[in-house]
Protein backbone atom coordinates (compact mmCIF):
# COMPACT_ATOMS: atom_id res chain seq x y z
CA UNK A 1 0.00 0.00 0.00
CA UNK A 2 1.59 3.59 -1.02
CA UNK A 3 2.09 6.14 1.89
CA UNK A 4 -0.27 8.52 2.60
CA UNK A 5 0.75 10.55 5.11
CA UNK A 6 -0.95 13.69 6.80
CA UNK A 7 0.94 16.91 7.60
CA UNK A 8 0.27 20.09 9.23
CA UNK A 9 -3.27 19.02 9.26
CA UNK A 10 -3.97 18.58 5.58
CA UNK A 11 -4.95 15.00 4.50
CA UNK A 12 -4.73 14.11 0.62
CA UNK A 13 -7.93 13.33 -0.96
CA UNK A 14 -8.16 11.15 -4.19
CA UNK A 15 -10.74 10.94 -6.64
CA UNK A 16 -12.30 7.80 -8.27
CA UNK A 17 -10.79 5.07 -9.36
CA UNK A 18 -7.27 6.44 -8.51
CA UNK A 19 -4.24 3.79 -8.47
CA UNK A 20 -1.18 4.16 -6.15
CA UNK A 21 1.70 2.11 -6.41
CA UNK A 22 2.88 0.14 -3.04
CA UNK A 23 5.95 2.53 -2.87
CA UNK A 24 4.45 5.65 -4.15
CA UNK A 25 4.24 8.89 -1.59
CA UNK A 26 1.60 11.43 -0.92
CA UNK A 27 1.28 13.56 1.73
CA UNK A 28 -0.21 16.65 3.12
CA UNK A 29 -2.64 19.16 1.01
CA UNK A 30 -3.07 17.23 -2.22
CA UNK A 31 -6.39 16.94 -4.02
CA UNK A 32 -6.16 14.41 -6.79
CA UNK A 33 -8.93 14.20 -9.81
CA UNK A 34 -10.27 10.39 -10.86
CA UNK A 35 -8.58 7.89 -12.81
CA UNK A 36 -5.35 9.08 -12.05
CA UNK A 37 -1.99 7.39 -11.13
CA UNK A 38 0.66 7.34 -9.16
CA UNK A 39 3.86 4.74 -10.08
CA UNK A 40 6.23 3.15 -8.04
CA UNK A 41 8.41 5.70 -6.10
CA UNK A 42 6.80 8.67 -7.36
CA UNK A 43 6.52 11.13 -4.46
CA UNK A 44 3.76 14.25 -4.56
CA UNK A 45 4.63 15.85 -1.79
CA UNK A 46 2.28 18.99 -0.20
CA UNK A 47 4.22 19.76 2.77
CA UNK A 48 4.46 23.25 2.35
CA UNK A 49 1.96 24.45 -0.18
CA UNK A 50 -0.82 23.25 -1.90
CA UNK A 51 -0.89 20.63 -4.80
CA UNK A 52 -3.70 19.72 -7.14
CA UNK A 53 -3.89 17.63 -9.93
CA UNK A 54 -7.05 17.47 -12.40
CA UNK A 55 -8.39 13.75 -13.96
CA UNK A 56 -6.63 11.28 -15.87
CA UNK A 57 -3.43 12.55 -14.98
CA UNK A 58 -0.07 10.01 -14.52
CA UNK A 59 3.10 10.38 -12.45
CA UNK A 60 5.12 8.35 -13.71
CA UNK A 61 8.13 6.32 -11.82
CA UNK A 62 10.42 8.25 -9.99
CA UNK A 63 8.77 11.50 -10.46
CA UNK A 64 8.62 14.17 -7.72
CA UNK A 65 5.89 16.40 -7.39
CA UNK A 66 6.90 19.53 -4.85
CA UNK A 67 6.01 23.12 -4.41
CA UNK A 68 7.66 26.17 -2.55
CA UNK A 69 7.05 26.83 1.06
CA UNK A 70 4.49 30.07 1.59
CA UNK A 71 5.32 31.24 -2.20
CA UNK A 72 4.32 28.80 -5.13
CA UNK A 73 1.85 25.62 -4.90
CA UNK A 74 1.57 23.61 -7.81
CA UNK A 75 -1.45 22.75 -10.20
CA UNK A 76 -1.34 20.20 -12.79
CA UNK A 77 -4.00 20.01 -15.47
CA UNK A 78 -6.25 17.10 -16.56
CA UNK A 79 -4.67 14.39 -19.09
CA UNK A 80 -1.14 15.19 -18.19
CA UNK A 81 1.55 12.44 -18.05
CA UNK A 82 4.39 13.42 -15.69
CA UNK A 83 7.18 11.20 -17.63
CA UNK A 84 9.87 8.77 -15.03
CA UNK A 85 12.11 10.97 -12.97
CA UNK A 86 10.78 14.41 -13.99
CA UNK A 87 10.82 17.25 -11.58
CA UNK A 88 7.55 19.58 -11.22
CA UNK A 89 8.50 22.23 -8.40
CA UNK A 90 5.52 25.00 -7.90
CA UNK A 91 4.11 25.36 -11.33
CA UNK A 92 0.96 25.49 -13.66
CA UNK A 93 0.46 22.50 -15.78
CA UNK A 94 -2.11 23.16 -18.00
CA UNK A 95 -4.32 20.31 -19.97
CA UNK A 96 -3.01 17.54 -22.42
CA UNK A 97 0.87 18.02 -21.38
CA UNK A 98 3.21 15.78 -22.13
CA UNK A 99 6.84 15.84 -19.57
CA UNK A 100 9.66 13.92 -20.86
CA UNK A 101 11.72 11.39 -18.91
CA UNK A 102 14.18 13.64 -16.48
CA UNK A 103 12.24 16.90 -17.59
CA UNK A 104 12.91 19.51 -14.43
CA UNK A 105 9.75 22.47 -14.31
CA UNK A 106 10.61 25.09 -11.95
CA UNK A 107 8.44 27.21 -9.88
CA UNK A 108 6.08 29.85 -11.10
CA UNK A 109 6.56 28.55 -14.86
CA UNK A 110 3.40 27.99 -17.12
CA UNK A 111 3.00 24.86 -18.98
CA UNK A 112 -0.04 25.31 -21.94
CA UNK A 113 -2.28 22.68 -23.19
CA UNK A 114 -1.09 20.45 -25.82
CA UNK A 115 2.67 21.27 -24.71
CA UNK A 116 5.42 19.00 -24.44
CA UNK A 117 8.74 19.21 -22.31
CA UNK A 118 11.19 16.75 -24.28
CA UNK A 119 13.14 14.98 -22.10
CA UNK A 120 15.59 16.26 -20.06
CA UNK A 121 14.75 19.63 -20.39
CA UNK A 122 14.98 22.45 -17.64
CA UNK A 123 12.25 24.76 -17.77
CA UNK A 124 13.66 27.49 -15.88
CA UNK A 125 11.74 29.66 -13.32
CA UNK A 126 9.03 32.10 -14.37
CA UNK A 127 9.05 30.47 -18.25
CA UNK A 128 5.60 30.45 -20.14
CA UNK A 129 5.90 27.46 -22.61
CA UNK A 130 3.06 28.11 -25.25
CA UNK A 131 0.44 26.08 -26.21
CA UNK A 132 0.88 23.38 -28.59
CA UNK A 133 4.55 23.79 -28.58
CA UNK A 134 7.68 21.35 -27.73
CA UNK A 135 10.64 22.73 -25.57
CA UNK A 136 13.94 21.36 -25.30
CA UNK A 137 17.28 22.02 -23.79
CA UNK A 138 18.48 23.84 -20.79
CA UNK A 139 17.96 26.24 -20.69
CA UNK A 140 14.33 24.67 -22.22
CA UNK A 141 13.29 27.07 -26.01
CA UNK A 142 11.15 25.97 -28.27
CA UNK A 143 11.79 24.06 -30.89
CA UNK A 144 8.93 23.69 -32.84
CA UNK A 145 5.09 23.23 -32.64
CA UNK A 146 3.23 20.64 -31.57
CA UNK A 147 1.46 19.17 -34.94
CA UNK A 148 -1.73 16.28 -35.00
CA UNK A 149 0.59 13.49 -34.47
CA UNK A 150 2.09 14.63 -31.44
CA UNK A 151 -1.03 15.50 -29.93
CA UNK A 152 -2.03 11.99 -30.43
CA UNK A 153 0.77 11.03 -28.32
CA UNK A 154 0.13 13.01 -25.77
CA UNK A 155 -3.55 12.16 -25.70
CA UNK A 156 -2.78 7.86 -25.62
CA UNK A 157 -0.20 8.12 -23.32
CA UNK A 158 -2.65 9.95 -21.12
CA UNK A 159 -5.22 6.91 -21.54
CA UNK A 160 -3.09 4.03 -21.28
CA UNK A 161 -1.48 4.70 -18.00
CA UNK A 162 -5.13 4.09 -16.47
CA UNK A 163 -5.42 0.64 -18.53
CA UNK A 164 -2.11 -0.22 -17.29
CA UNK A 165 -3.12 0.45 -13.34
CA UNK A 166 -5.44 -2.15 -14.14
CA UNK A 167 -2.93 -4.51 -15.31
CA UNK A 168 -2.08 -4.41 -11.27
CA UNK A 169 -4.61 -4.36 -9.73
CA UNK A 170 -5.45 -7.43 -11.79
CA UNK A 171 -2.63 -9.18 -9.74
CA UNK A 172 -3.18 -7.57 -6.47
CA UNK A 173 -6.53 -9.64 -6.27
CA UNK A 174 -4.75 -12.91 -7.15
Amino acid sequence: MALIKSVRGFSPSFGDKCWLAENATVVGDVIMGKNCTVWFNAVVRGDVHHIRIGDDTNIQDGAVIHCTYQKSGTVIGNKVSIAHNAVVHGCTIHDNVLIGMGAIIMDNAVVHSGAVIAAGAVVLAGTIVEPNSIYAGMPAKKVKDTGPEMLEIIERTARNYPMYATWFQESDTK
